[in-house]
């Protein structure tokens, strides 16, 4: 493994890592550092970037952080186009996608951006989060297909154009958690209660014109922890990076919860 030695005139001191002199547009970023394996605490250390050779989004400022910089910093990432969701993480107060997330955004240049994992979540490493159980929480609603009757040998299922509208704002869900992780009602009962994102997908299944299974999977959500647990809090919508609204779908699960009831 080749070995990584520092660029020349760079500093560190206790946790920080200074710009090179010369830096024409140095900006500081502080960001949580955890490692399981060096049984140190968590810790956040400070780095300053030179904005004049870095890309314009927070991404980039990481990537730049890891190459020229800190090798050990871990993040996900993927896509860089706001789709994948890999990149999702606290940055300067807000849950986003740290490739859509604009420098020049995040306050004044004079200030700090802090850069945290998604909040009340387990840590894996640094700024990864554990999405074992949000992940599946997702299998457990089925988000798929589910028909009783015989599938067309020579078309595919069809639906009007009107019922293909009623899934926009839901299908573009990209399952980063932003949502679910910035909602109170997640925090305190991310054991049972689904959250945002995936009451989202399964709205989303629900209203399909195609599926065949609405009533069982509004028995799945009769539960109150499931579904009930949403207090209409909105820091859902304030959050998505997509502009979707997870908590009216969550309204929409309700309303059609009572409508089979009367």
């Amino acid at each position: 493994m080749a070995q990584f030695s520092l660029p020349k005139n760079s500093k560190i001191q206790k946790g920080r890592h200074w710009a090179t002199p010369g830096a024409k547009q140095p900006r500081t970023f502080k960001v949580y550092r955890w490692n399981p394996d060096d049984g140190m605490n968590p810790r956040v250390d400070t780095y300053e970037v030179d904005l004049a050779s870095c890309g314009p989004m927070v991404l980039d400022a990481l990537i730049k952080i890891k190459n020229e910089i800190d090798p050990t910093l871990t993040f996900r990432r993927s896509c860089r186009e706001g789709i994948c969701g890999s990149c999702a993480m606290n940055i300067d107060g807000t849950n986003t996608l740290a490739c859509t997330r604009a420098i020049a955004d995040c306050g004044d240049a004079k200030n700090d951006v802090p850069i945290y994992p998604l909040p009340h979540m387990d840590v894996v490493k640094d700024l990864v989060p554990d999405l074992t159980h949000f992940y599946a929480q997702y299998a457990s609603i089925r988000p798929w297909l589910r028909t009783q009757s015989p599938t067309p040998s020579d078309r595919e299922r069809l639906q009007s154009p009107a019922d293909r509208e009623k899934l926009d704002g839901l299908y573009e869900c990209i399952l980063c958690a932003c949502c679910s992780t910035s909602c109170p009602s997640y925090w305190w009962n991310g054991d049972r209660y689904l959250g945002p994102a995936i009451l989202l997908q399964a709205y989303r299944w629900i209203i399909d014109s195609r599926d065949e299974d609405t009533g069982a999977r509004l028995d799945d959500l009769e539960d109150p922890f499931k579904l009930y647990r949403c207090h209409t809090i909105m820091n859902c919508a304030r959050t998505c990076p997509k502009g979707l609204n997870p908590a009216q779908a969550i309204g929409e699960i309700k309303k059609l919860m009572l409508q089979r009831r009367v």
